[in-house]
């Protein structure tokens, strides 16, 4: 049998807590293990219940969750898989929390479905970019005024990489799946995994994302 998937819940609000709980309970392989309403209150949350998964919301009162996202995904010892859920979807948003390390942004409005197949691919190690999410990394990269500074430095970090891992980061980019990458590149699924974990700690990186949004980041403007 599986290991059940380990979540916690961060909301302020107590129905969507309730709400999340029981879309979530009728997946067997999963188990909420408790629930936090502000992000000051996540890493003692995460110290007593390890869970694999948090699902954030944004807006809370005292510590909002891009900053315990962020204070997540950069403590030491145990350090779960992060989804920030909310109704916020401005592009400022998606980056911001993308760029603190979340695993993937969903809107609260997401089917449960979705949601529970997030939750699984979270802690699978697969990303959770939904197709607005990604249209709104290449929008990013295609309108910012500091395009070529940022280029210039993309690239820079980039050229830590071996030939092959930023061969597998520019994949990465296109949000497409480990196994996909192995048939475009003709690797296997645990190459293209072990080139991906070496990228990442070649960049002081915490997930594909990052490394997804650098790999975008670095691609020169289109003329």
């Amino acid at each position: 049998m599986a290991d059940v998937i380990r979540v916690l819940l961060v909301d302020d609000d107590p129905l969507v807590c309730a709400g999340l709980r029981l879309m979530l309970r009728g997946d067997p392989d999963i188990e909420v293990v408790g629930d936090a309403a502000d992000g000051a209150d996540v890493m003692d949350a995460v110290d007593r219940l390890t869970p694999d998964v948090i699902l954030m919301d944004v807006r809370m009162p005292y510590l909002d969750g891009i900053s315990a996202t962020r204070a997540v995904t950069t403590r030491q010892g145990h350090r779960p898989e992060v989804i920030v859920l909310t109704t916020f979807d401005g592009d400022a948003t998606v980056l911001a929390a993308l760029r603190a390390g979340a695993a993937g942004f969903l809107v609260k409005h997401t089917p449960p479905d979705q949601i529970v197949r997030a939750v699984r691919q979270a802690a699978a190690g697969e990303p959770v970019l939904s197709p607005g999410v990604t249209r709104t990394l290449i929008s990013h990269v295609t309108r910012d005024a500091t395009r070529d500074h940022r280029t210039a430095q993309a690239s820079a970090r980039l050229s830590l990489l071996s030939p092959r891992e930023r061969e597998v980061a520019q994949a990465v980019a296109e949000g497409i799946s480990n196994s996909e990458i192995a048939d475009r590149l003709h690797l296997s699924v645990g190459a293209v995994k072990a080139h991906i974990s070496s990228a990442l700690t070649k960049l002081g990186m915490v997930n594909r994302i990052q490394l997804a949004i650098l790999a975008h980041d670095a691609q020169p403007p289109t003329p």
